[in-house]
């Protein structure tokens, strides 16, 4: 009886031995941010994160870079998505028209009376249509799944603007985006692409740009402020964020794990514009605080550049007519 006791035993502590650990069956994702920790997209990225890891007890991890550690342009995350080589990241939607141009349909300017129009867009048929066929385009590569908040863009220059007239020449940073760069050139800039947002101030100071456009908590949280003292607040798009998943990546996970996936990037949505609200209102506090001169258009100004925008309409939004129109009707209710 002893002898078999202490072979069951011996037994028992092989089996231990050569037990495979439970981290080995995890897989390890990694996520590109090119906003600093505390932005609201940052945020909202290690939220995504932690619900991931919580409701796969542990099994998928994902790892989040933010300040541009990883990937410091977001066209370049966007390449690593396609490649299998990057997870997840998140952009702003103005890169992602290069691939799939139906993109521009929503951020086309002057669009939205005002944020819950945005929402009300993006959140209903029309949004979620168009984010879906980010992975139904041909060799796309991609995978939306969820729009962010990203409030309203504005330009910030070093000398002061209030008409169309005083933008002539000025070099102004722009998305990497061709409906961005054709609108600031309609608007007789000129606009300057392959600069990213962590290398906005530097060529502010070194006078390679006059200035850029950005929401503003990016305003504030790049320093760009203190280099582009102007900000006029022509709010002249409202461009969401999303967050992007590699379709190579999200194949080679269980049907089950890809819908949870897109279920927490959905639930992330409210959390992120919520830290937004904060942060918008803050950041905003912040620049007038320190003396920055914000300058509101007339009516008739705005009335110049809306009208400035109209081949836009026509160059970029032909194909979408149908969409833009029925943005446009939606907003008789707001």
């Amino acid at each position: 009886m002893k002898k078999t006791l202490t072979m069951l035993l011996a037994l028992l502590m092989a089996a231990c031995l050569f037990a495979v650990p439970a981290s080995a069956a995890e897989i390890t994702l990694q996520l590109s941010e090119v906003h600093a920790d505390g932005y609201p997209t940052s945020l909202a990225d290690l939220e995504f994160a932690r619900l991931v890891k919580e409701r796969t007890n542990g099994r998928i991890e994902i790892e989040v870079f933010t300040g541009g550690t990883l990937y410091g342009a977001e066209p370049d995350a966007i390449i690593a998505l396609q490649n299998g080589s990057l997870g997840f990241t998140r952009v702003s939607a103005s890169p992602v028209g290069n691939f799939v141009p139906a993109i521009n349909a929503i951020q086309m300017p002057y669009l939205y009376k005002n944020k819950a129009h945005m929402w009300a867009v993006l959140n209903g048929e029309i949004g979620q249509g168009i984010l879906s066929e980010i992975e139904k385009a041909p060799n796309s590569g991609l995978v939306g799944l969820a729009y962010y908040d990203a409030g309203s863009r504005s330009f910030y220059l070093t000398k002061e603007v209030h008409t169309v007239a005083d933008l002539a020449g000025l070099k102004i940073r722009m998305q990497d985006n061709k409906m961005m760069l054709r609108m600031v050139e309609l608007l007789g800039a000129i606009g300057v692409s392959g600069i990213g947002p962590n290398e906005v101030y530097s060529n502010i100071v070194t006078k390679v740009i006059d200035g850029a456009e950005n929401n503003w908590p990016t305003y504030q949280n790049m320093g760009d402020y203190e280099a582009a003292k102007y900000y006029i607040l022509d709010q002249h798009t409202r461009v969401p964020e999303i967050l992007l998943a590699s379709q190579a990546v999200m194949d080679s996970l269980s049907a089950e794990d890809q819908a949870l996936i897109r279920e927490i990037a959905v639930e992330v949505q409210a959390y992120e514009i919520e830290q937004w609200e904060l942060k918008e209102k803050s950041s905003e506090e912040i620049v007038r605080a320190a003396g920055t001169t914000v300058i509101e258009l007339t009516d008739e100004a705005r009335a110049e550049f809306e009208e400035k925008m109209l081949p836009l309409y026509d160059e970029f939004g032909a194909d979408y007519k149908d969409i833009i129109d029925q943005i446009k009707a939606l907003g008789a209710d707001f």
